[in-house]
């Protein structure tokens, strides 16, 4: 590979770092405000999930996605992957609010 090539790459490569650190700063921060929603929830005796809310979601980041020229079929399976999570989170606040 030559030198130009190698530099390029670099470049390339600590751009995508920095994204990558981006997107964990931004997923922490969605994840904190999950958790208050959790908190919420366990407080006022409401369901774990929204299926309305999670259908309004996949809609508006599918959409998102075709404006960013980002597959949408990956931002639905994104956005149903954290969905999992957030309600795992939640599970747990519930469970831990009641013992």
């Amino acid at each position: 590979m030559d030198d130009e090539t190698a530099a390029e790459l670099r470049d390339l490569r600590q751009s995508i770092d920095n994204v990558d650190a981006a997107l964990i700063h931004m997923l922490a921060e969605r994840f904190r405000f999950t958790q208050k929603v959790g908190q919420l929830k366990a407080r006022a005796g409401l369901p774990l999930s929204d299926k309305s809310r999670e259908a309004e979601q996949i809609e508006r980041l599918t959409s998102l996605a075709h404006e960013a020229n980002l597959d949408p079929v990956f931002a639905e399976k994104f956005l149903n992957f954290i969905v999992a999570e957030v309600i795992r989170h939640h599970e747990k606040i519930a469970n831990d609010s009641q013992g």
